[in-house]
């Protein structure tokens, strides 16, 4: 393996959470990131002071191109737009779940949405990456000064978005089982006792199948709401418990292929938002 690539491969996984982090999206970071590569393959590395730095700016930039053609097509968007979800096996440790899942939860990158590509990049090289504002001035071609205001502003739009607390996973396979045996016998009353009162639904069909096209308000109606369409699940579908970006969730699979994903976000023992990824085109990925 020539330095050139053994180098690209030991920031693979950074530049792929980076890509993630900035788009919502695991197909288009992936070609984000080998996009970066085929551009990296005709650089003389001997002439790059810092590989990490070089890399991580042409990743961010190559993201930001994305995003804003990516931003214009989800103006258009059928219904709520929810990012592309990373999913793992329930049985790991929370705390690698928050890794596998690229730091980012589901409810981080869809209230990120409110922000222009610029203060994405600067948010998330600030707050996850954890680089001064020097060096991101320099990845941004802003100021340090300017890219400081940025990140305070991109903090006041994004707020409080992410209440994820680590739950333990036998507490996490409870709470999924006492959701799946309330839809499966058709109880609207304990499925909304495993809800907080004020739960919001939001559900992503991308115009291509059937959901709800506003987010639903409180625990009755997503109850009711969620045992309705359970006769809408494709016939033959199993269910497994997962982790989705470091929450619990459950993804429906027919003959091997993932049908849906919904992810909960949990907080005081209750579920507080429910996200249903349903677009069958953010789903291949997790097959």
């Amino acid at each position: 393996m020539s330095d050139g690539l053994a180098l690209f491969e030991e920031h693979r996984p950074r530049l792929q959470r980076l890509a993630y982090g900035m788009l919502g999206s695991v197909m288009d970071a992936e070609d984000v990131v080998q996009d970066v590569f085929l551009r990296w393959s005709a650089v003389d590395v001997t002439t790059v002071d810092s590989p990490a730095a070089y890399l991580t700016t042409m990743s961010t930039r190559t993201a930001i191109n994305v995003l804003n053609s990516a931003r214009r097509k989800r103006e258009t968007y059928v219904g709520p737009w929810l990012p592309e979800p990373v999913v793992t096996v329930l049985e790991p440790d929370p705390g690698d779940v928050v890794a596998d899942a690229d730091q980012f939860s589901l409810a981080m990158l869809t209230a990120m949405e409110r922000l222009n590509p610029v203060e994405r990049a600067v948010l998330i090289l600030r707050d996850v990456f954890d680089l001064d504002y020097h060096e991101i001035a320099d990845i941004v071609e802003k100021s340090p000064a300017n890219c400081r205001q940025l990140a305070v502003r991109a903090r006041e739009h994004v707020g409080d978005a992410d209440r994820r607390v680590a739950l333990d996973p036998s507490e996490a396979r409870r709470l999924l089982d006492e959701y799946v045996a309330a839809v499966a016998s058709d109880d609207v009353e304990r499925l909304a006792r495993v809800f907080a009162e004020d739960v919001v639904l939001w559900a992503d069909g991308g115009g291509k199948v059937r959901a709800a096209r506003h987010p639903l308000h409180g625990a009755h109606r997503v109850a009711r709401h969620l045992i309705g369409v359970r006769p809408q699940t494709p016939p033959g579908t199993r269910t497994r418990a997962v982790w989705v970006n470091g929450d619990p969730g459950i993804m429906g699979v027919v003959d091997g292929r993932p049908v849906g994903v919904l992810a909960f976000e949990v907080a005081d023992g209750r579920i507080v938002g429910v996200r249903a990824m349903l677009d069958p085109e953010k789903l291949p990925s997790l097959g």
